[in-house]
């Protein structure tokens, strides 16, 4: 597929935001990893803390390997942190903890509908982001219309993911700031910083649900051209 000319000038835009988004993100994260909050509170202090402020405390707060690992597991409610986070008093371990604690937010806030939304959906959109591009690519290879429209319904169940996961990170990261600033975990310029960190991580989630769009209209087009040679 991405030897094919038409691919690359469909999704270049998205393809050269990715890339910048991947620097953006790395270089927030490093600098303000450098930065020490001031009440000198690791990730995980941060997190346990917000969660016991909203009545959470059945929620635990657990380290994890990697870089950027940081997630809520909403099947075991688990928040889990990133060896940078966890044990880290920086501003940015400080914005990433929040962020994590906004999804644990919105697993018990049952007004919330687009975490639910896309519940169902977890499945699937594994199975068609990885599944789904193969079946069409190969569809399209061998000339195979049925196959390539199971790849692009399967994909597509994997863009609608996409979809609702932009609002759902971002709404965590709003949760986040207002809680940082409701417990007064942060000073002003503190808030600008994990606002950044968290600007920069969202713009990732933007790259990848801006590819993924195109990357279903490549196949789409790829599609529709297929049938009107077979006419």
């Amino acid at each position: 597929m991405i030897f094919d000319p038409l691919y690359l000038i469909i999704t270049l835009p998205a393809i050269i935001l990715l890339i910048y988004s991947q620097f953006k993100v790395k270089g927030t994260y490093q600098k303000y990893s450098q930065v020490r909050n001031m009440y000198n509170m690791t990730g995980a202090q941060v997190a346990r803390r917000l969660l016991d402020a909203a009545g959470l405390s059945n929620v635990p707060v657990e380290a994890t390997q990697g870089d950027l690992t940081d997630h809520y597991d909403p099947g075991s409610r688990v928040l889990r942190l990133s060896e940078g986070v966890y044990g880290v008093p920086s501003v940015a371990a400080l914005g990433v903890a929040a962020h994590e604690v906004g999804h644990a937010y919105q697993h018990v806030d049952v007004s919330y509908i687009p975490m639910r939304l896309r519940a169902p959906l977890v499945p699937v959109a594994n199975i068609g982001s990885n599944l789904g591009v193969w079946m069409a690519i190969i569809g399209i290879f061998v000339q195979a219309s049925p196959l390539v429209l199971v790849g692009i319904v399967l994909f597509g169940a994997a863009v609608a993911f996409s979809l609702l996961t932009l609002p759902i990170e971002l709404n965590a990261s709003g949760r986040a700031l207002k809680a940082l600033q409701a417990n007064g975990l942060v000073s002003p310029v503190e808030l600008q910083g994990a606002k950044s960190v968290l600007s920069a991580a969202a713009l990732t989630y933007v790259a990848a649900t801006v590819q993924a769009l195109l990357t279903l209209l490549y196949l789409v087009l790829r599609f529709s051209g297929m049938n009107r040679s077979d006419d």
